[in-house]
């Protein structure tokens, strides 16, 4: 999910200079400059930003705090934090300036004397949301957590996905490993990605068509006792013979509650 980054227009060379660097940190910016197009309708696009967005950075200074389009753009992310609890709005003061109300009471990326500690507070305000590493997904009866290794093991492309998933309501937990191993084809597409620093895209890239292709097979583990159960299968583009082998492990830990228990493919 993208950082969506909300600013006035006479605030536009900061603006761009502080997505190019969120970019460098292998990080999604949403900024108007580089996402509407001629003939795009403004508000549709910004709202459906907004919808997508894991965090609103709001840059401040005198201009945007008297910006009608800016106001909106918070509002809109302010209705989303107090609802859904999935955003976080991010302050960022440029210049001094009379701070919006209820941005008063949160702690602000401060730019004003120096740029350096400023993008500092700003990428570690938002590791909590933006990593692609790790991460926490809670559902009505679970919680889970997740972390992802990739890239070169043995001269193979490997991509593995451990998950945890903590039973909110249950005195277990289950401990799923997906291992994703390339072919020679696959690998050298991914060495190839990484030459021109675009390796953290084909990892995304992998990470969906894994989920994608779990789906459509339909991984089915049940786990009856504190054995693992494993699986594996294949998958690959026949265009350019490049090939994944997929090994799924999986376990239950904590008390026995004399319950199975289904795991079923993979959610991101």
């Amino acid at each position: 999910m993208p950082i969506f980054i909300s600013y006035s227009s006479q605030d536009s060379d900061f603006a761009m200079k502080l997505s190019s660097q969120l970019v460098e940190h292998n990080l999604r910016v949403w900024i108007d400059k580089w996402e509407i197009k001629v003939g795009d309708s403004l508000i549709d696009r910004i709202q459906n930003a907004i919808e997508g967005a894991s965090a609103l950075l709001v840059i401040l200074s005198k201009a945007s705090v008297a910006s009608e389009w800016c106001k909106k753009e918070l509002n809109a992310g302010l209705m989303r934090e107090l609802n859904e609890k999935r955003i976080i709005i991010l302050p960022v003061l440029i210049e001094d300036c009379v701070i919006l109300g209820f941005l008063r009471e949160k702690k602000y990326a401060d730019f004003r004397n120096n740029y350096d500690d400023g993008i500092q507070e700003v990428l570690t305000a938002i590791s909590s949301v933006s990593s692609t590493t790790l991460g926490r997904y809670e559902e009505a009866t679970y919680i889970t957590d997740l972390s992802i290794v990739w890239g070169l093991i043995n001269s193979d492309f490997v991509l593995e996905i451990t998950m945890v998933e903590h039973a909110k309501e249950q005195p277990f937990t289950v401990l799923t490993v997906f291992e994703i191993k390339g072919n020679d084809v696959h690998t050298k597409r991914h060495q190839m990605f990484e030459d021109v620093g675009l390796g953290w895209w084909h990892k995304a890239v992998m990470v969906c068509e894994f989920a994608r292709v779990a789906t459509e097979k339909k991984i089915r583990l049940l786990l009856q006792d504190e054995n693992p159960k494993r699986m594996t299968f294949l998958f690959n583009d026949a265009k350019i013979e490049a090939s994944v082998t997929i090994h799924v492990t999986s376990r239950r830990l904590g008390s026995d509650t004399g319950l199975d228990v289904l795991v079923v493919g993979l959610s991101l």
